[in-house]
């Protein structure tokens, strides 16, 4: 069986205004890992791709780690650590940021939302554009972001799943642009490109898509070209083989079982989700589950059965 445990920010401290960008601090980061050392074996990118079956129906526990944006404090913060205990890992990196120069909308919203009440956020972003919220709808945003308050799960649902991509895009780059400068954010937030070979060159390097969209609301032909077109860009310019996915957002909504479908046809071997769970020989390759750290011996919301 299959154990993944999943991280984004890796940073010292993460003091903002409001709270908005969620991670680990290095020293939780190694204590964690130490704990999960202590359950089971972990396992590489190169030999899960080689023996993904057998690790998948062995009665041991293995375990991946795996970091979602190819943001820079990963490389700067956690690879040290992972080396220093001999624990491989793969990270996964939008090819938007280096081919467009643009900062992900997702990480607009988090830089945004450390700096703005999310009441002030809710009202600017409802000024450009109404967007009607049922009951039904905030219970789905309780339940996609469990780890907010209700006003910011409500911002991020209606973000996320009730305005199109270029409503949202729009909206977030004029808010955006008010207060950050988008060139010194990209270069402070993610991998540059000799940081990425670095991690190409170990078997570490993923593809997280072209533009962090929720892939399962797109039309066929987009699912393709964000799959594809990430998996081109880093196997050209690291001069490496991209052989597995991580699919933004992760929810059920964002990749069914026609964006696996797509993973597959475009020849990638591993794909992983946000469903939480751990791994056996019933799962669909395309459709791994992955644990959030905090969910894992170590993290802030584990709880022991």
């Amino acid at each position: 069986m299959l154990t993944v445990c999943n991280y984004h920010y890796i940073r010292p401290n993460f003091d903002t205004n409001y709270p908005s960008i969620f991670g680990v601090t290095p020293s939780a980061f190694k204590k964690q890992l130490k704990l999960l050392k202590d359950k089971g074996d972990f396992v590489s990118p190169q030999d899960l791709i080689s023996n993904v079956k057998v690790a998948l129906s062995s009665k041991n526990n293995y375990h991946f780690v795996t970091f979602d944006d190819g943001l820079k404090e990963q490389f700067q913060y956690a690879l040290p650590i992972l080396d220093e205990l001999q624990i491989p890992a793969i990270f996964f990196a939008n090819s938007k940021n280096h081919e467009n120069l643009e900062v992900s909308t997702v990480h607009k919203i988090h830089l945004l939302r450390s700096i703005i009440a999310p009441a002030d956020f809710l009202k600017k972003v409802t000024s450009f554009e109404k967007v009607p919220i049922s009951s039904l709808d905030k219970e789905n945003a309780k339940k996609t972001y469990i780890y907010d308050n209700l006003e910011s799960a409500i911002l991020k649902y209606i973000l996320n799943f009730k305005m199109n991509f270029k409503q949202q895009e729009g909206i977030i780059k004029t808010v955006f642009e008010d207060f950050f400068n988008e060139e010194e954010e990209l270069e402070k937030l993610y991998m540059n490109q000799n940081e990425m070979i670095h991690l190409a060159y170990q078997g570490y390097l993923g593809s997280h898509t072209h533009s962090h969209y929720p892939l399962g609301l797109l039309k066929s032909s987009d699912i393709q070209f964000e799959l594809e077109h990430s998996k081109f860009f880093f196997e050209k310019h690291t001069n490496s083989k991209i052989e597995m996915v991580a699919y933004p957002y992760g929810s059920p909504e964002a990749c069914n079982i026609d964006v696996a479908t797509i993973a597959a046809k475009v020849n990638y071997k591993l794909g992983f989700t946000t469903t939480r769970g751990i791994n056996t020989e019933n799962n669909n390759l395309l459709l791994l589950n992955r644990f959030d750290c905090n969910d894992l011996p170590g993290g802030k919301n584990y709880r022991p059965v």
